[in-house]
């Protein structure tokens, strides 16, 4: 109860005035030093208490989809060995269930019986240890040491997932302050070279995680130039589907909003390259033309082993990059070998493509233009770097 009620800044006022230099003591009066034990206690039952939700908000809803759905279900329908689709007017959810052409979405669904304020379904948890930082807002390695002990001492190393974000509130509030992702055996830090506030790191893949798991609990930074909308960052690779979006690819004239230094808004006609690839969900081996409703039915992620495609992903993917010859070159090497035909490179365009090659798996998830069944992603370059 202390976890929920007290305000979070206060812990960083505690941890504060904790490193403070003690002053020596006056006779006969109690020194007033915070009790660190009590708040490391207080985030570690919080913890606790987020973990135990989880488990029973995903318990209800497949609880919930068991009892609505028939162990098959066929596609709409098939003529002449092609899928016959029914018209709607938006794309179905990603996380509808492929019934006879009717959605029938468990995170919706489940809303109904489990609600809380601590957690959401398909969304990473926020969870909270209490280590005071001796180096000010930027952990040392000793530090999240320190905060990967509190999780042990917490008894949730066993309960925790790969992608779930550990925050030290001792840190303070402000932007992604003392955040750090879970990657099966560590805490991992945010990566810089794209935000000052720090993004998702490159070691995990997005496709194994729903388009908006981290949002709001890894906040994006706005720059007026470019990240107005203040879209996350996301790692993925699409050489997998690099024939697919040769065969779509368009350069087309797209109207934008951008901002002057002055803070004026200006609506502009820039050109850029768009393609698309479709994520197919898994189908069942002895029922070729039913969807699975089983969770044990997984799309692989290519040539990552152990991930899987999230169902959140399932549908249509919109890529978008820069229409200049540069960014037609950087799509085409996104795609991988053998989508275009080979590039006449010179020295430049070599030096060029080395630069930028840690960037290739870097996109932007367009948050104004996606909806449930079509993302929209936009690649970004080496020269968007801010560190």
């Amino acid at each position: 109860m202390r976890g929920v009620s007290m305000p979070t800044y206060q812990y960083a006022q505690l941890a504060e005035a904790y490193l403070q230099p003690r002053l020596p003591a006056i006779p006969g009066e109690r020194p007033k030093v915070p009790d660190i034990l009590s708040l490391a206690m207080t985030t570690r039952a919080y913890t606790r208490v987020v973990l135990r939700l989880r488990a029973q908000a995903e318990s209800e809803a497949r609880a919930f989809a068991r009892s609505h759905v028939s162990p098959v279900s066929s596609r709409p329908g098939t003529r002449d060995g092609q899928v016959v689709r029914h018209s709607s007017s938006r794309t179905p959810s990603p996380t509808s269930l492929f019934s006879n052409g009717k959605t029938s979405s468990v995170s919706s669904s489940s809303k109904r019986t489990f609600q809380s304020p601590l957690v959401r379904l398909h969304r990473a948890p926020l969870l909270r240890v209490f280590v005071p930082s001796p180096e000010g807002e930027w952990l040392s390695d000793s530090s999240v040491v320190e905060c990967e002990a509190e999780l042990r001492r917490a008894g949730v190393l066993k309960m925790l997932r790969v992608g779930d974000v550990v925050w030290d509130v001792a840190v303070g509030d402000e932007g992604n302050l003392g955040r750090m992702v879970w990657d099966g055996s560590y805490l991992v830090d945010l990566d810089y070279k794209y935000s000052p506030m720090g993004e998702l790191a490159p070691y995990f893949h997005s496709l194994a995680f729903p388009p908006s798991y981290f949002h709001r609990v890894i906040r994006t930074g706005v720059n007026p130039t470019l990240n107005p909308g203040g879209n996350p960052i996301v790692h993925l690779d699409v050489s997998p589907w690099g024939d697919e979006l040769a065969a779509n690819l368009q350069l087309i004239q797209d109207r934008a909003t951008t901002a002057t230094p002055h803070g004026t808004l200006h609506s502009v006609v820039h050109w850029l390259h768009r393609s698309s690839f479709t994520i197919r969900p898994p189908v069942s081996a002895h029922h070729p033309h039913a969807y699975s409703h089983s969770q044990n039915l997984r799309l692989p992620i290519p040539n990552v082993a152990g991930f899987f495609i999230d169902p959140g992903w399932y549908g249509t993917v919109v890529v978008e990059a820069e229409g200049t010859n540069e960014g037609l070159a950087d799509f085409q090497t996104r795609c991988g070998p053998g989508a275009f035909p080979p590039r006449a490179d010179n020295v430049t365009s070599k030096m060029r493509s080395e630069k930028e090659k840690g960037s290739r798996r870097v996109y932007r998830v367009l948050r104004e233009k996606s909806r449930p069944g079509e993302i929209w992603i936009r690649a970004v370059r080496e020269k968007e770097r801010v560190m």
